[in-house]
């Protein structure tokens, strides 16, 4: 089994807004602490969910400040620093190395569709502007592009190159990249039972905003042998796995009124053009959480 990381349970955690849609710091610092609380050995700042595409790079260092501080040693923070421009990846790379983070989140160039050539040229550039540990996402639903395999062979021979963030649906590919010394996160809520089967290490979650006790101990359960137990906790968050995943744009807007439904913020706010979620979408997810336990 690869090792893990950056822990076993990180959430790509959302980031607030205030009514007028400026970034809430407070608010950050009680989702940060909520989530390490709750499971959370390791929080992801910045990435999609927590509306990267709209936040700009000054509001991306004083988030994760304000993680770090919130939390300290207590979890590992990685920095959500992908983009479609490699020199704003590069940026925003230094930028988290700077203030601290534990490790990079870099995903697929997005919308461009670079070849594999140039999708091996941009995380080059931006590994090599740091020495921060680096966890690639791959997210071709979102991207456009999925990383080859022959690419994955180059990047894991470089040092800091340490992980990946699993996105695809390949459930099987999994082994291989284990088999190239990458650590593998289910970047799928609901596939990561079966990522871990093929020797995944852990998750990069949305529902671990409200469940994270629970895939911890899932992922506990599994890794000692006990599969029935783990089977029992997945079973268990399907509802919650439904209600989150299951609403156009899910994500920040659902992880966010989760924050809300659970007491952790006073709003579910979230920047054009996401749209926050209506009652009657707010009332499914809260239907969702409570049949899986979670409210």
């Amino acid at each position: 089994m690869t090792s893990a990381p950056f822990g076993t349970v990180l959430t790509a955690m959302v980031t607030p807004f205030n009514e007028d849609g400026s970034v809430d710091l407070d608010g950050v610092q009680k989702v940060a602490k909520y989530l390490v609380d709750h499971g959370n050995d390791g929080l992801v700042v910045s990435g999609t969910t927590g509306e990267s595409p709209t936040t700009t790079g000054a509001e991306d260092g004083e988030t994760l400040a304000a993680v770090k501080d919130a939390v300290g040693d207590r979890a590992k923070i990685v920095a959500g620093i992908g983009t479609n421009d490699t020199r704003h990846s590069v940026e925003l790379a230094r930028q988290a190395e700077k203030v601290g983070a534990d490790g990079l989140l870099l995903v697929t160039p997005y919308y461009n569709k670079p070849s594999q050539a140039g999708v091996l040229q941009h995380f080059r550039q931006v590994v090599e502007a740091t020495s921060v540990p680096v966890m690639l996402y791959d997210v071709p639903g979102r991207t456009g592009t999925k990383i080859a395999l022959e690419t994955y062979r180059e990047v894991a021979t470089w040092d800091t190159v340490t992980s990946v963030k699993e996105a695809t649906g390949d459930l099987p590919r999994t082994a291989q990249l284990v088999d190239l010394g990458l650590a593998v996160y289910s970047g799928d809520d609901v596939n990561t039972l079966g990522y871990l089967a093929y020797g995944a290490t852990g998750v990069v979650s949305v529902v671990g905003h409200a469940a994270g006790t629970q895939l911890k101990a899932m992922i506990e359960a599994f890794l000692s042998g006990d599969h029935d137990e783990a089977r029992r906790i997945h079973t268990s968050l399907i509802p919650a796995f439904e209600a989150v995943m299951g609403v156009p744009n899910y994500g920040a807007t659902t992880a966010k009124a989760s924050m809300q439904l659970l007491g952790v913020l006073p709003n579910r706010t979230v920047r054009s053009p996401l749209m926050s979620l209506d009652d009657d979408e707010l009332e499914a997810l809260r239907t969702g959480l409570a049949t899986a336990g979670l409210l």
